[in-house]
């Protein structure tokens, strides 16, 4: 059995492939043979210490696999169940693991398990931000930033699917025909334009009623200036960066706003909540209504290269590691 982990927070080349042995599962637990691992970003935020864990610790929250033994009063899985996972603990980069079954869903016939490893964190988190965290509407025009990436192709796609007009920023040309073959109605290249005077030019004046804001530091002030009155700001990620504090009285008084910094943590915290997102992700791709192309799959071995090219910004789209 084999992992990747990490002992000092920084670069990628802190990463370190292991041999490992694992104990039997306990109380509540199986172990999992993996399938295929989920690559996110906040992985690199865990590796570089932006979000602070204890060391040494293994690294990521996503994985999908096949139950091969169980634990003591484990009552609704068995061995041979396909499973998933995208929560804590940490430790998603290896070939096996322990882990609880509290937070753990069964597969259904029918759905790949590679493509679930790279569904389970972003769709997700796309069930609550459109369904949970701010409820769109048929007809609403909304903000998507990083349109093209991993989450920004499943959002794309779940938001059209409930009529919404959407809104989608790039952070290069390339990406924009990406974008729109993934839902987006309209793409704006954030690096050439004000992205803020292009929503106001798209809406009338108007405004959006919700953005949507995984990018962060270089985003969030013309994000709340594209709001309409009473408007939300989701701000559920920093990929470029650490966010500044802000300035309520100058950013969020005049216009009466709201701003919500969400996580799936706080939307699958419960095993009924967890049954519900994971249930209705399930649905939408049986529907077709969203899709996964892959875009790269990295061995467990490469793990610091996959860190490098998700930095990089070198990867359009889902990319999962095969132990």
């Amino acid at each position: 059995m084999h992992s990747v982990s990490f002992s000092k927070t920084g670069g990628p080349e802190v990463l370190e492939f292991k041999e490992i042995k694992l104990e039997d599962p306990k109380s509540g637990e199986v172990l999992i043979k993996h399938s295929a691992i989920g690559l996110n970003f906040i992985d690199t935020y865990h590796r570089s210490g932006l979000y602070p864990v204890p060391l040494p610790s293994g690294i990521g929250l996503e994985g999908a696999g096949i139950i091969e033994k169980i634990g003591p009063d484990v009552s609704n899985f068995k061995e041979g169940d396909k499973v998933a996972y995208a929560a804590a603990p940490l430790g998603s980069y290896s070939s096996h693991r322990i882990y609880p079954t509290k937070n753990l869903v069964k597969v259904p016939d029918g759905i790949d398990l590679e493509m679930v490893a790279c569904l389970m964190t972003k769709g997700l988190t796309t069930f609550y931000l459109l369904h949970k965290t701010y409820k769109v509407k048929k007809g609403q025009i909304i903000l998507f930033h990083a349109a093209a990436g991993g989450v920004g192709q499943i959002f794309c796609q779940w938001a059209k699917s409930l009529g919404c007009k959407v809104i989608g920023t790039v952070g290069s040309d390339e990406k924009i025909e990406l974008a729109k073959k993934y839902g987006c109605d309209e793409v704006i290249n954030y690096s050439k334009e004000n992205f803020k005077d292009r929503v106001m030019e798209i809406t009338d004046n108007e405004g959006v009623p919700v953005v949507y804001d995984g990018v962060g530091k270089v985003t969030l002030e013309n994000s709340l200036g594209c709001l309409k009155m009473r408007g939300m700001m989701v701000s559920f990620g920093n990929a470029s960066g650490k966010l500044d504090p802000v300035d309520v009285g100058k950013l969020i008084a005049p216009k009466g706003l709201y701003l919500t910094r969400p996580s799936i943590a706080h939307y699958t915290a419960t095993r009924p909540e967890l049954d519900e997102a994971s249930e209705k992700l399930f649905q939408m791709v049986r529907a077709d209504n969203v899709k996964v192309e892959i875009f790269k799959k990295y061995n467990l071995k490469n793990a610091i290269d996959a860190h490098k090219d998700l930095e990089g910004r070198k990867i359009l789209g889902p990319a999962i590691i095969i132990p």
